[in-house]
């Protein structure tokens, strides 16, 4: 031990380095000790994992304060450090810088939170954290149709947000707008289909339209945009095969697919009982004139 502390006097700077060591050392321990803490007696969820983050910054703060303060001797000089530190570094950790600026930016702007439907840089899934560094995100679409998980986790730097847009599909309004397409074959009443169509949309959709509407309203006077129809609509095109009619709906954007599924049940069964009064339509092909044809059957040759 004698001789440890005789290097150590004959080495300040090693000396230095060691008691700066042991002191990022004992920032980190307690970093540690305070999050598991609160992870175990705070027990609703949101409350949890934001103290968590919030202990985290709170002691990578407190390192790079005790960082600057150690190393220049005075904490008096620790704005001239800061200027000389961004200096020394910005172009080599710039992807760095910005991933870390895109964290608070994310958090200050409340650009998304985890739990939201995000879609960025051409990925799209749920966000289940956010770090200082990455947003990790549960995978939806790929090679899965519709809005199914795919099973892949996405991490993706958070310097994304200042590079593109980012959609959002559960912030200040938890709502889309779908749609889908209906032949009905020629010559069917289309009067009883579009009644079909129309009250099983109203009654299936009953619950999505009376909730979106006050969340529309909120839009409507927080942002600078137009009122807008909730409730289902039905549009008609005629083609050259059928009777197209295109339904357009408000849907809560967790349950796209499950609720466009019901809709073309129902609605196929209303159809199913009308008696061929309404008729599903399918692609057809009309033969205008068919060639006449001799056929010699005896195999005798007329030369």
């Amino acid at each position: 031990m004698e001789q440890l502390l005789k290097w150590l006097d004959a080495n300040p700077t090693f000396y230095s380095i060691f008691k700066y060591i042991l002191l990022v050392a004992f920032v980190l321990i307690i970093i540690q000790i305070v999050r598991r803490f609160l992870r175990k007696n705070v027990t609703d969820t949101s409350a949890r994992y934001k103290s968590q983050k919030g202990i985290e910054i709170i002691g990578y703060i407190v390192l790079v304060i005790l960082s600057f303060s150690y190393f220049t001797g005075n904490i008096k000089d620790f704005t001239l450090a800061i200027g000389l530190f961004s200096a020394g570094i910005a172009f080599t950790l710039q992807e760095l810088i910005l991933s870390i600026a895109g964290s608070l930016y994310i958090f200050i702007v409340k650009v998304y939170k985890p739990g939201d439907r995000i879609e960025i840089n051409g990925i799209k899934g749920d966000v289940i954290d956010i770090d200082s560094m990455y947003t990790t995100m549960m995978e939806i679409g790929q090679w899965v149709s519709s809005d199914n998980y795919s099973g892949r986790i996405v991490k993706l730097s958070n310097a994304f947000v200042f590079k593109g847009p980012v959609y959002n599909y559960s912030q200040d309004f938890p709502f889309i707008w779908d749609e889908f397409n209906l032949p009905i074959k020629y010559g069917s009443d289309i009067e009883l289909a579009k009644s079909i169509v129309i009250k099983i949309a109203s009654e299936t959709l009953f619950d999505f339209t009376k909730n979106s509407k006050s969340k529309w309203k909120e839009i409507v006077n927080k942002y600078y945009i137009e009122d807008a129809v909730v409730d289902p609509t039905l549009a008609i095109t005629l083609t050259d095969n059928w009777i197209q009619f295109n339904l357009r709906y408000i849907v809560d954007y967790k349950k796209r697919r499950h609720t466009k599924h019901i809709l073309n049940d129902k609605i196929g069964e209303a159809i199913k009982n009308t008696n061929n009064k309404v008729v599903l339509a399918s692609t057809t092909i009309e033969l205008i004139k068919i060639p006449d044809l001799k056929v010699n059957l005896d195999g005798k040759s007329n030369t």
